[in-house]
């Protein structure tokens, strides 16, 4: 217990010459964002996710087996957008090779202008959710999801993939003592599990009981305080922002 705890206190303060400097906050804070993104997603545009491809992919397969309150096209629109969208990270991945600090802030930057289109597309809408609403809402947090998605998986920071828990939550049971592992960095992995979880929460009650323009407004403030922190903690010359670090 007091290695796990050891362990969740160094991912939320980092120690000094900490490997990936202050990066596994800010990749706690984008899991926070996924599970509130997801939670608009799923509860208010009609089933579908646009940060959980797994399950989009699924949500597909059921739809074009004819399964009722599900749609084929809102899946389809939102797997593109995603694509997209990691392309885009890809491509700033490839062009912030050398500077994880420089990779983050900017694309989280630009999370923060798509995320911003959909908090105005809601607005406008008064939280009503028309076809046009839910395509924008869509094509926009899906770019932004697949484009942080890309950036996560170029940054490296393990067991902080922030949209993905699948993984996280075998290595988690599969290392653990019982199974005959050494069980590395569990407190990294259960505070991952449980940003998801707090964001999901956080985003179905703000959808169902205040309004959905607040818990995406939550989402993009979120974002642009991970955008302004990453900009000032990746000033200088630390080693952290070196690839490979």
């Amino acid at each position: 217990m007091r290695g796990l705890l050891t362990d969740a206190y160094r991912t939320i303060v980092p120690p000094r010459g900490e490997r990936h400097g202050p990066l596994p906050p800010l990749m706690l804070t984008l899991t926070v964002v996924t599970g509130l993104v997801d939670a608009v997603s799923y509860l208010g545009l009609g089933h579908v996710f646009v940060a959980n491809m797994t399950g989009n992919v699924v949500f597909l397969g059921f739809a074009l087996a004819g399964a009722p309150n599900l749609s084929a096209a809102a899946s389809v629109v939102s797997l593109a957008s995603f694509l997209v969208g990691a392309l885009t990270g890809g491509r700033l991945g490839t062009r912030f090779a050398d500077h994880r600090g420089n990779l983050l802030k900017t694309a989280t930057a630009v999370q923060t202008v798509l995320v911003a289109v959909a908090v105005a597309a809601a607005a406008i809408g008064d939280g009503k959710v028309t076809t046009g609403v839910e395509y924008t809402l869509i094509v926009f947090l899906g770019l932004a999801m697949g484009l942080q998605n890309a950036v996560a998986r170029r940054l490296g920071v393990p067991d902080l993939t922030t949209t993905v828990l699948t993984l996280t939550l075998t290595g988690l049971a599969a290392d653990s003592t019982p199974a005959g592992g050494t069980a590395p960095r569990p407190g990294r992995r259960i505070l991952s599990v449980l940003a998801m979880f707090l964001g999901a929460f956080i985003g179905a009650q703000l959808l169902l009981h205040v309004h959905l323009v607040l818990a995406l407004g939550l989402a993009l403030a979120l974002l642009a305080v991970t955008s302004l922190a990453t900009h000032r903690l990746s000033a200088g010359d630390a080693d952290w922002v070196r690839a490979g670090a």
